[in-house]
């Protein structure tokens, strides 16, 4: 999740916090795979916004939300899932190319300078070392503590062991494991509660100036046209 997702996320919520009662439910539908740390962590705290606010908050996922998904999903007051999304993938990756032999190789040299002795653990250009390697490993190993202990914290009758393995499992077998609540999928969901509850959709839109328009509406006048010759060209059986 990068940080325009996470401002559309905040604005969001905001709006919801300016009107909501105590008596109101905040559904949300979420789905993702995961990505960097920060940027799911912070996601996971505007959500907290919610609950802190005396709403109740459920998290429906219908496709898919592990590692920094999950972690945003277990925040939930009730977590709900359809019985084929995966869910899980409480663990930490962290991976780089290490193209020091290539340069040695053409005869290009690289330099890199640091104050500090762990600022820079691996390099993609320099030699890397097992002192190196060593303390990128245990900065992995406390972001995959922390993560488990943000999830105990939400989800505190799970066992966090068996479940922080990095693997992730289909929403039946998520429910066994205390991963989510229940098994159905966020339309369902909404529909028991219809027409007994007002229901309204909140998103957030970047309010576009003129020339953004112009722009948007030239494109799609040049995709058109595109997809309407491809369409003439192409096999159908």
């Amino acid at each position: 999740m990068d940080a325009n997702e996470v401002e559309h996320l905040r604005e969001e919520i905001t709006a919801i916090l300016c009107v909501a009662n105590k008596e109101d439910e905040v559904l949300v539908r979420l789905e993702s795979g995961g990505g960097v740390v920060h940027g799911y962590g912070l996601a996971a705290s505007q959500l907290q916004r919610i609950k802190e606010k005396g709403l109740k908050l459920t998290i429906a996922v219908d496709k898919v939300a592990a590692s920094g998904g999950y972690m945003m999903a277990c925040v939930a007051d009730k977590l709900l899932a359809s019985q084929f999304a995966y869910i899980g993938s409480i663990g930490v990756l962290a991976q780089l190319p290490n193209f020091n032999k290539l340069l040695k190789k053409n005869d290009i040299e690289f330099e890199q300078h640091t104050a500090g002795e762990f600022k820079r653990t691996l390099t993609i250009f320099g030699e890397n070392n097992d002192e190196g390697r060593a303390k990128f490993r245990e900065e992995i190993e406390e972001i995959h503590v922390l993560f488990k202990d943000f999830v105990q914290s939400q989800r505190p009758e799970m066992d966090i062991d068996k479940v922080a393995t990095g693997e992730y499992w289909p929403g039946i077998k998520a429910k066994a494991l205390g991963l989510v609540d229940d098994i159905t999928t966020s339309d369902d969901y909404i529909l028991s509660h219809y027409p007994a509850r007002e229901i309204f959709s909140v998103k957030y839109a970047v309010k576009k100036n003129v020339a953004e328009k112009l722009g948007m509406s030239a494109a799609n006048v040049v995709e058109r046209v595109f997809m309407k010759s491809m369409n003439k060209a192409r096999h159908w059986f």
